[in-house]
Parts: C-alpha cells; structure tokens; sequence
C-alpha cells in the first residue's frame, strides 16, 4: 500500500539529511513562503485600506486583482524566469507575490468597508482627520477580514511554493520532481503529505495570530456580517 510505503520513507532519517535532504527543503520552503506573503502585504494592505477607505476605485481594483487568480501560476514563474533566467529566486517569489495579493488586497479592501457607519461618523464628529479616521476607526474594525485575507494567501503559497522546484530553486518541489522521475511515488506521496501537513500547521498559526491580534467581538461581528 502506498500510504505505508511514504510513511516508511518518512520515518526513514536517510531521506532528512544532507544537502538535499526535506529538512532543508522543508526550510528553503518555509522561507519563500514568508518572504512572498510579507512582500504581498506590504503591497496589498495598504492599497486596500486605502481604497477601501477612500471608496475610490476599490471595486474595479479588487476585481482586477481577483482575475489575476486565473494566471496559472506555473506557466507565470516559467515565463518570468524565461525573461530573466539569471535570477530565478527573484522570478519565483515575482510570481508567486501575483498569487498572494489578491486574497490580501480583498479582505483588507472588504474590512475598511465592512466597518460599521456610526463608528466613522462618530469620529467625523469627534474631528478626527482622514488619516486618524483611518488609523484608530477602520483598521482596527477592519481586522478579522484583514488577517483572514493574509490567511487565505499563506495557504495558496504555501501549497504552490513547490513549482520554485521548475526553476531549481528548491523547495518540497525539489524531492517531489525527483520522485516522479524516478517513478519513486512512495516519495512522491510522502512529499505531497508533508506539503498538505505544512499548510495545515501554517493556518493553525495564523489562526492562533488571528486571536491574538483580533479582539473576541471583533471576531464575532465579523462571523455574523458574513454568515448574513
């Protein structure tokens, strides 16, 4: 059975050491996780908060970025790196930030404007400026959906960090393309195990951030504005 064949290789220390071995594909995959994830935020929250909070464009700019979705992000990476093959992690994380975006620029965008109207009124009344308004009324109200988006993007990456494999950059890709061409499948299936255990334990994470950066009631409020 191929499921007690992967985890025979799993549980076998030969397979997790070395150059090549998944503790350091395991890294290199987390660390272009991050790198794509902090990069797609800091491009995408602020132009969120700000069109969402402008009320300029947000509809437009968050549907463009939703059709970037449709890219396949494969062909996307391959095409870069065919642009530029003297930097394929440069290329990589290029298109794999296109993957990330969209999610972040929607829930940032969708928590400014899910803001309940008397909290901004009240602190047009209270004199506060656009940026204080922003800053102390919308962002905080803003949050659930906001880190929700930056969830639903870690989750897409890490899941499709693995074609950085196409370009040789490494990555769980790496181990998962030498299975196939060896026609070694226990490897390949305890590789794709690993990459689905990773994306489970990367939401678990960001679930327990979520918690500690989101007050209860913001959370709960967020769960009713969605489920109506």
């Amino acid at each position: 059975m191929i499921l007690v064949e992967a985890l025979g290789w799993l549980v076998d220390p030969a397979n997790w050491q070395g150059p090549d071995g998944l503790l350091v594909r395991l890294g290199e995959h987390l660390w272009f996780t991050v790198r794509v994830v902090l990069i797609a935020a800091v491009i995408a929250v602020p132009l969120g908060l700000w069109v969402g909070h402008s009320g300029r464009g947000g509809v437009t700019l968050v549907g463009a970025a939703n059709a970037m979705r449709a890219l396949p992000t494969l062909g996307l990476v391959t095409f870069l790196f065919l642009l530029s093959p003297s930097t394929p992690v440069l290329v990589t994380i290029a298109g794999l930030v296109v993957l990330a975006v969209p999610p972040i620029l929607a829930g940032a965008y969708a928590g400014v404007q899910s803001v309940d109207g008397r909290v901004t009124d009240a602190a047009i009344g209270m004199g506060m400026t656009g940026w204080q308004r922003l800053w102390q009324a919308e962002v905080p109200g803003s949050l659930p959906l906001l880190v929700g988006g930056v969830r639903n993007a870690a989750l897409q990456v890490v899941a499709t960090v693995t074609v950085a494999a196409y370009v040789g950059v490494g990555g769980l890709g790496e181990p998962l393309l030498v299975g196939l061409a060896i026609n070694e499948y226990p490897q390949v299936a305890a590789v794709a195990l690993v990459t689905a255990v990773l994306a489970v334990a990367v939401d678990t994470v960001l679930a327990v951030v979520q918690r500690l950066v989101v007050p209860n009631g913001l959370r709960l409020a967020a769960s009713a504005a969605g489920a109506t």
